[in-house]
């Protein structure tokens, strides 16, 4: 790859990113391309050059996150035990409980907020939850449970609705002690 190349590819991923960000932050009608460019240190210009419009880059960066949830869930088979790899995706909001505190779930809030369009970006924007549901129904399925897809459903609104709380209260403890009872409901499955 050319440095010219490589320069490219590392200006788009940091728009990606930068958009990314500010979407999550600002929700998708608070970011203008400019702010883009600013956060992701490109000349505003330049935008346009890897992106026709605002929604070239929101679909680049709703592609970007799936990715995300596919390596995250991916990160999970190192687990023998499903009901570990169930835990440990719970507890990945855990993790960013004051950010979600803060902004709200960075999948939710993007499906959410994109759910509202019926132009494509709906359904794309879908897949980032789609692919949550499909993967924990399987690790249900691989612990026998009697309804694996409503068990995926449970654990899925169950973490996004602690979000959605602990995101209305400005409380990360909420989120964090509602992903432990998940955690220990998974336990009571086995």
């Amino acid at each position: 790859m050319t440095d010219s190349a490589k320069r490219d590819r590392g200006k788009r991923e940091r728009l990606v990113a930068g958009a990314g960000d500010l979407v999550h932050r600002q929700g998708v009608l608070g970011v203008t391309l400019a702010q883009v460019a600013e956060t992701a240190h490109v000349p505003p210009g330049n935008v346009y050059y890897y992106f026709k419009t605002k929604d070239d880059l929101l679909r680049a960066v709703v592609e970007a996150r799936i990715g995300e949830v596919r390596a995250m869930l991916h990160s999970f088979d190192a687990h023998a035990d499903p009901s570990v790899r169930l835990k440990e995706l719970a507890g990945r909001w855990v993790e960013m409980r004051d950010l979600v505190a803060r902004y709200g779930c960075p999948l939710g809030t993007l499906s959410e907020e994109l759910g509202r369009r019926d132009d494509g970006l709906d359904r794309e924007a879908a897949q980032l939850m789609g692919l949550i549901l499909d993967w924990a129904e399987a690790q249900f399925r691989q612990l026998n449970a009697a309804d694996p897809r409503e068990c995926a459903v449970t654990l899925l609104a169950g973490v996004q609705g602690g979000a959605l709380l602990a995101h209305a209260l400005r409380d990360p403890s909420l989120l964090a002690d509602h992903v432990r009872r998940l955690q220990e409901w998974i336990d009571s499955l086995l």
